[in-house]
């Protein structure tokens, strides 16, 4: 592995082949917090959500929005502070996250809502506390918001959600703008066409513009190039049956990083300026004034600037087909901490942390300690032949969707999250205990 790779966050460093974040060695944040724990870089959070902001801004100029920082990646109140300080946006898509949100200090102006089935109490508290936009998903749906604004007297901004019918070149299951999704308005459908028309029957309502979301890790600007095509040709329509122009184009997320050697890691640069020509071109097809412009990265942000620590329990050779012996190297977390392996194939890469081994590769693969053949962390990696009990193994690029996706399966506590700055550590998100686990039970 290259230790200056782009799967490691910028103030991880290899001294002697021995990882530290910030000028923190790995047996050191093992010593302090236990494993397995996440170790979030905060410099390189907020590096990353600013550059996002910043290079918008530069590209697009006076069509500059917002970028909104999906929560659905990780969110927890200590990162929502450093939102609200930064400046940019936020997208949450259940009260829960809502909450977090608000709890860090992130202004209403600054929340966007998403999500396929808001409930009539997230409706209304979104409303209440003045959200910028919520996101319209649904037929339902836009007559509740409009209720809920009724009730609080108040003009209520919304987007609508648009399929634009495009097979982004991703995992099945992380693709979310062909036709056969559970989100939004197909436009090729004609349902687009409806839920605009349901919105302008609401005074209540003030439908800003559109909004799409492809899909996730995904490289290059092609596929959003074309959704930007394609919802700009709506947005003429709407202008030709209402006689206004909708002011705002939200392009979504799904911009990727790099998992395992040979990855890329999509920078603003890399896209913005391919999907800005895109936007210019499609209004001047279109004959409209260039929309104020937003997305909503999240993975890109925080995936990089997080590694999970592992300890290693166990160690054994398996004779598999052709007598070819694997290594199973067990840790003390696994699909409770990481569920992506699991759901979609993801792939990942992990070093030993704490020492250097000049030992021979061996055919390896990382489990996790879950009664589940399938918990398996990486499945198939070449890793140092000595590797035993006691080992840190550390797993890069885990800032989205591990925390934010953890279980309690095999009542196994929840990992904590330690933030890392200037060579001071400390807990933004606590580990979990028994005492939490048997917290909701109820005796009778």
């Amino acid at each position: 592995m290259a230790q200056t790779n782009l799967m490691w966050s910028k103030n991880s460093s290899f001294e002697g082949g021995v990882l530290s974040l910030a000028g923190i060695p790995a047996a050191q944040l093992a010593k302090d917090f236990g494993t397995p724990t996440f170790f979030l870089d905060e410099d390189a959070f907020r590096s990353r959500a600013l550059s996002w902001q910043i290079s918008l801004n530069d590209e697009f100029e006076d069509s500059a929005g917002t970028i909104y920082y999906a929560a659905k990646s990780f969110i927890c109140t200590a990162v929502a502070q450093w939102i609200a300080e930064i400046g940019i946006g936020i997208d949450v898509c259940t009260g829960g996250e809502l909450a977090v949100a608000l709890a860090g200090g992130i202004k209403p102006s600054k929340i966007e809502l998403h999500g396929n089935n808001k409930s009539v109490s997230e409706i209304d508290r979104a409303v209440s506390v003045g959200v910028k936009t919520i996101v319209m998903d649904s037929l339902f749906e836009i007559e509740r918001v409009a209720a809920a604004a009724k009730k609080h007297g108040i003009r209520q901004g919304v987007m609508l959600r648009l399929t634009p019918g495009i097979e982004a070149h991703t995992h099945e299951k992380i693709s979310t703008a062909h036709e056969d999704v559970k989100f939004g308005f197909s436009i090729a459908s004609g349902a687009a066409t409806a839920a605009a028309a349901a919105v302008a029957a609401h005074p209540e309502l003030e439908l800003r513009g559109v909004h799409c979301h492809i899909g996730s890790q995904i490289f290059g600007s092609d596929a959003h190039e074309e959704a930007t095509d394609r919802l700009l040709a709506f947005m003429a329509e709407y202008r030709d049956a209402y006689k206004t122009e909708l002011a705002e184009l939200d392009l979504g997320g799904g911009f990727g990083i790099a998992y395992i050697d040979g990855d890329i890691t999509v920078e603003p640069s890399d896209v913005l300026p391919a999907i800005r020509a895109a936007v210019v071109a499609a209004c001047k097809k279109y004959n409209l004034a260039i929309p104020t412009v937003s997305f909503e990265p999240g993975r890109n942000i925080v995936g990089p600037t997080m590694f999970t620590l592992y300890e290693v329990g166990t160690v054994k050779d398996v004779v598999i087909d052709g007598g070819v012996v694997r290594k199973y190297v067990s840790v003390d977390g696994g699909m409770s901490d990481n569920a992506r392996t699991a759901l979609y194939d993801a792939e990942y890469t992990a070093i030993i942390a704490q020492r250097t081994s000049q030992a021979p590769l061996a055919l390896t693969r990382l489990v996790g300690k879950h009664c589940e053949t399938g918990d398996i962390i990486i499945n198939e990696i070449q890793m140092a032949s000595d590797v035993v009990p006691g080992d840190l193994i550390a797993t890069p690029a885990t800032g989205a969707y591990g925390r934010s996706m953890a279980s309690n399966y095999n009542h196994v506590p929840k990992p904590p999250v330690v933030a890392v700055k200037d060579g001071k550590a400390r807990v933004i998100v606590r580990r979990e205990n028994e005492a939490d686990l048997l917290a909701l039970d109820v005796k009778e």
